[in-house]
C-alpha cells in the first residue's frame, strides 16, 4: 500500500539542505570521497531523546554511533544467530580502528524500566524485547529486590549499573582486550539526565559516576 513520506522529515530535509549541508557540504564530499574514519565509537541506547551526536554536538563523520535497546552490550559468543550489535562493534575496532567506545546510559530509560518490571513480574510485551533484556536479569532482580531504594532510585542505580556490565563484557570481545591491553583503545561510560542536560562520566577506576568541569 502507497503511504506518503511523514512530510516533517521533508521539511526537516530541506532546512539540512539550506542549512546545515549548505554550510558543510565540502566536508560531506571529503568524507563521500575518503570514507569515515571517526576516533570514537558510542554506543547508546535508541531513545529518542539522547542523540549522542546531539548531546556531544559532533557533525557528519565524527562519531561511529550505535544504538539499542537499553545500551547494552551482550558478551563475546559468535555462533550461527544474529548478532547485529556485536557485528557493529567489531566492524568498529578491526576495521575503523577506533580509538574510543563510550557506554553511554540515560536517565528514565523504558528499557532499564522494562527490565525492573520484569523483575518484579511483569514482562513488557513482545516476542523481542524480554529475550533481549534477560542480559541485564540478574542484577535487575537485585535491585529491584532491594526495598530501601525508592523506584526512581533504583531505576536510576541499574542504568548506571548496566554501563559497567556492558564496559565489562566489551572486555570479553578478544579484539577489544588486545588493543585495550596495547594502549591503543580506551573504554568510557557516561551517563545523561535527560530532564537537567547533565552529563556524568565514569571513573574508570572506581565505577563511580561524576559530573565533568565545564
Amino acid at each position: 500500500m502507497a503511504q506518503h513520506f511523514p512530510p516533517f522529515l521533508i521539511e526537516g530535509y530541506r532546512n539540512f539542505m539550506s542549512g546545515r549541508y549548505a554550510t558543510e557540504s565540502e566536508r560531506y564530499r571529503k568524507l563521500a570521497e575518503e570514507g569515515q574514519k571517526p576516533t570514537t565509537m558510542v554506543i547508546a541506547c535508541c531513545d529518542s531523546r539522547a542523540a549522542p551526536e546531539t548531546i556531544f554536538d559532533c557533525g557528519p563523520g565524527q562519531l561511529f554511533v550505535l544504538r539499542n535497546v537499553a545500551n547494552l552490550v551482550p558478551p563475546y559468543g559468535p555462533d550461527a544467530a544474529y548478532h547485529g550489535t556485536s557485528s557493529a562493534i567489531e566492524f568498529a575496532i578491526i576495521h575503523l580502528r577506533v580509538e574510543n567506545i563510550v557506554v553511554m546510559g540515560h536517565g528514565r530509560c523504558g528499557g532499564i524500566a522494562g527490565a525492573l518490571a520484569t523483575a518484579g513480574g511483569h514482562a513488557p510485551e513482545g516476542a523481542f524485547i524480554g529475550k533481549w533484556l534477560t542480559m541485564i536479569e540478574e542484577v535487575a532482580g537485585k535491585v529491584e529486590a532491594n526495598s530501601l531504594l525508592t523506584a526512581t532510585e533504583q531505576q536510576t542505580a541499574l542504568e548506571r549499573i548496566v554501563i559497567r556490565q556492558s564496559l565489562g563484557n566489551l572486555m570479553t570481545f578478544p579484539f577489544v582486550k588486545e588493543r585495550v591491553d596495547a594502549g591503543e583503545l580506551s573504554l568510557h561510560g557516561a551517563w545523561f539526565d535527560i530532564s537537567s542536560g547533565e552529563l556524568w562520566t565514569m571513573n574508570g577506576e572506581s565505577g563511580d559516576f561524576k559530573r565533568p568541569e565545564l
